[in-house]
């Protein structure tokens, strides 16, 4: 479903959907700059070459060259030297959003969190079982 939106790049309105998230003339570029990209590192003189490097040959934005990765339109198997700064700490990566240490570490924490809350329900039971007793003053 569309609705109209500014375009987040040049700001005219245009009909933002599921597929494109900036107007026409936008995507255009974008697929220019693609197209510059994807021709840049498939010579083979360039295909061990880095983000860095490619941003440097081509003059495309590094964070444009990060979305085309993120959204598998490059395909980083042929591309060793390539790849994407992780979302928490900005390690490059060349999978998933976070890399192993911080993967590693939020399945700690979410671990130790569901420790806590089997600790409270379990304690809770316990008050459950007791019953309560009331006592009245005279």
């Amino acid at each position: 479903m569309s609705e109209l939106a500014n375009c987040p790049k040049c700001g005219t309105l245009f009909l933002k959907n599921t597929i494109r998230e900036v107007c026409d003339g936008c995507y255009k570029e974008e697929e220019k700059s693609f197209t510059t990209v994807y021709e840049f590192i498939r010579k083979r003189e360039n295909r061990t070459a880095t983000v860095k490097e490619v941003v440097a040959g081509t003059g495309v934005n590094e964070d444009l060259i990060y979305r085309f990765i993120r959204t598998g339109r490059l395909n980083l198997a042929h591309f060793p030297n390539i790849g994407y700064p992780c979302q928490k700490c900005g390690t490059f990566i060349r999978e998933g959003k976070l890399c192993g240490d911080c993967a590693g570490g939020l399945r700690k924490q979410l671990s130790q969190h569901e420790r806590e809350e089997e600790k409270r329900a379990q304690l809770k039971r316990e008050l459950e079982k007791k019953g309560t007793t009331y006592y009245t003053g005279r």
